[in-house]
C-alpha cells in the first residue's frame, strides 16, 4: 500500500479519533444476541442478522466485499479496518468503536474474534439503518439497504459509497460462494433493485468528470494528499496492492489524515479504473519513487490470491500499456516494479502471489492464446499432475481465484461437499489438473474448453 512523505502521527490520531468515538452519544439498536456455543460463521450471520434485524445475505456480500470473509489474524488493513468485516478505527471512521458500544464487546475481541466481528457489523448497520429512518418493513426489502450500505462501506464520500454499494448490490445479484476455513458460506443469487436515493446519480464533478485515462472513473484525492506538479520525467509505473476494498481505499485518500494517495485504483470484479491523482501530478504512494513514477493500485490483499483475478490483470495491463505508450516507458520489469521493489520503501506489495510472467506477457500484448480464464471457489485446492487425487500435487491454490484451462479430460470421480464430478482441467500455469468441481460455473463440463 501506499507510503507518506513524512512519518504518520498514527498513534495520536487514532487516539484521538477513539476518544471521539467513545464520546458519542448512543445509537439505537436491536439487543446485542445471547452468547452461542456455535462457533461456526454461518451461525454467526444468522444469529447477528436475527438479533439486528439485517438481511443476512447482505450481511455476507458486506462481509465478501471488503475482504472476502478474510479476517486476516486479527492484523488491520490500509485504513486501520479489522476482522471479516472491516470494521474501522482512524480519524475519519470508527466503526470498531460503535461497534463495540453497540454490542458490549471489547475492542480487541471485536478485532480478532469473526462471530464477534459479525455481530458488531450487524449492531452498526442497523444502527445506521435506524439513523436513515428504515421501518421493519424496509428492512426486510434487500434494495432499501443500498444508502446505509454506502454510509458503512465509505462514510464521507458519495462516490466512493456509491462504487461500494454497487460492489455489494453486484454480489447480491449474483451469489456469494466462498469458502472460510473450510467452512462454506454461500448466498443465493437476488433479483433486487436498489433504492438508490441520493447517490441514484452521479456527482459530476466526481466519477463522471474527465480523467487522463479515457477509461477510468473520476474521484479526486485530498489535495493534502498529493504534491502538486512534478519535478521530473515518469519513468516508472509501481504495482500496488490496497490491503483494503476498491471504494474504501479511493474514500481513504480523500481523507485528509491519510496523508497517502495512488494515481489509479483498479478494481478486484471487474477491473473498474478510479483516477484519483493527476498523473502531472505526484502521488504518495512510494517514498523515493514518487517524483518519478505512477503508482496504481490493485483492490486486495497480499496474503489472499483471490483478489487477484484475470480481469484485474487485464484491466491494469492495459492501463500500464497505455502509460508505457504515453510517456515512452520500456515494457520491461526495470521500470514496471512493484512497490517492495523501489528503495527505501518496507512494503511487500504486491506479493509472492501476484503472477509477474502473465502480467507483463498481457502488458506486451503477447496474450494467452488457446486458454480461458474461469474463477474458482474453496481453500487448499490441489494441483495434480494428473486427472487423480493419488497423482502428485505439483501446486495449491490457497483460496478463491482466477485460472486459465488449456482443455479438460475425464479423470477420477471426485465427491465433495454434495458435489460429484468426473471432469478435470489441465491449468498450464500450474503444469496440472484440478476437479472441475472447484471451477465456479454451474456446467461439470466447462462449456467452450475442448477435450485435452
Amino acid at each position: 500500500m501506499s507510503s507518506p512523505p513524512q512519518v504518520r502521527r498514527t498513534r495520536a490520531l487514532f487516539g484521538l479519533a477513539l476518544a471521539a468515538a467513545l464520546a458519542m452519544p448512543g445509537q439505537s439498536a436491536a439487543a446485542a444476541p445471547l452468547p452461542s456455543h456455535d462457533t461456526s460463521v454461518n451461525g454467526a450471520f444468522a444469529r447477528a442478522a436475527t438479533a439486528y434485524d439485517v438481511p443476512r445475505d447482505l450481511l455476507v456480500a458486506v462481509g465478501y466485499a471488503e475482504t472476502h470473509l478474510d479476517g486476516h489474524r486479527g492484523l488491520p488493513s490500509q485504513d486501520n479496518g479489522y476482522g471479516v468485516m472491516h470494521l474501522v478505527s482512524n480519524p475519519g471512521r470508527h466503526t470498531l468503536e460503535q461497534a463495540a458500544r453497540l454490542t458490549g464487546a471489547t475492542v480487541p475481541v471485536i478485532e480478532h474474534d469473526t462471530p464477534a466481528n459479525i455481530t458488531g457489523a450487524a449492531a452498526v448497520l442497523r444502527a445506521m439503518a435506524d439513523e436513515a429512518g428504515l421501518k421493519a418493513t424496509d428492512r426486510r426489502q434487500l434494495g432499501a439497504w443500498y444508502q446505509v450500505t454506502a454510509r458503512y462501506g465509505a462514510q464521507d464520500s458519495a462516490p466512493a459509497g456509491r462504487l461500494y454499494a454497487d460492489t455489494v448490490y453486484g454480489l447480491l445479484r449474483d451469489g456469494v460462494r466462498a469458502d472460510v476455513a473450510g467452512e462454506p458460506v454461500r448466498t443465493t443469487p437476488h433479483r433486487v433493485r436498489p433504492q438508490r436515493g441520493s447517490l441514484a446519480e452521479p456527482d459530476r464533478q466526481g466519477l463522471t468528470a474527465a480523467a487522463d485515462y479515457p477509461s477510468a472513473l473520476w474521484a479526486p484525492a485530498y489535495s493534502g494528499n498529493y504534491s502538486a506538479g512534478r519535478g521530473t520525467a515518469i519513468t516508472t509505473v509501481v504495482i500496488h496492492v490496497t490491503e483494503g476494498s476498491y471504494a474504501g481505499s479511493i474514500s481513504w485518500f480523500q481523507n485528509p489524515a491519510a496523508e497517502v494517495s495512488a494515481h489509479y485504483v483498479i478494481r478486484s470484479s471487474d477491473g473498474q479504473v478510479t483516477q484519483t491523482v493527476r498523473e502531472s501530478d505526484t502521488a504518495w504512494h512510494a517514498r523515493s519513487a514518487n517524483p518519478y513514477s505512477v503508482g496504481v493500485e490493485h483492490e486486495g490483499y497480499v496474503s489472499d490470491p483471490s483478489w487477484f483475478t484475470d480481469t484485474l490483470y487485464r484491466s491494469s495491463a492495459a492501463l500500464t500499456r497505455y502509460l508505457t505508450a504515453k510517456y515512452g516507458i520500456p515494457q520491461d520489469r526495470s521500470h514496471i516494479v512493484g512497490h517492495s521493489e523501489v528503495p527505501g520503501n518496507d512494503h511487500t506489495d504486491p506479493g509472492p502471489h501476484w503472477d509477474w510472467a502473465y502480467y507483463m506477457s498481457l502488458v506486451r500484448g503477447e496474450g494467452d492464446t488457446g486458454t480461458t480464464s474461469f474463477p474458482t471457489w474453496g481453500g487448499d485446492v490441489s494441483v495434480r499432475q494428473q486427472a487423480t487425487t493419488a497423482s502428485t500435487r505439483v501446486a495449491t491454490l490457497p483460496g478463491p481465484t482466477t485460472v486459465r484451462v488449456k482443455c479438460q479430460v475425464h479423470g477420477q470421480l471426485v465427491d465433495y461437499q454434495g458435489y460429484s464430478n468426473d471432469a478435470w482441467s489441465y491449468l498450464p500455469d500450474y503444469g496440472g489438473y484440478i476437479s472441475n468441481i472447484f471451477i465456479d460455473v454451474d456446467d461439470a463440463w466447462l462449456p467452450g474448453v475442448s477435450t485435452c
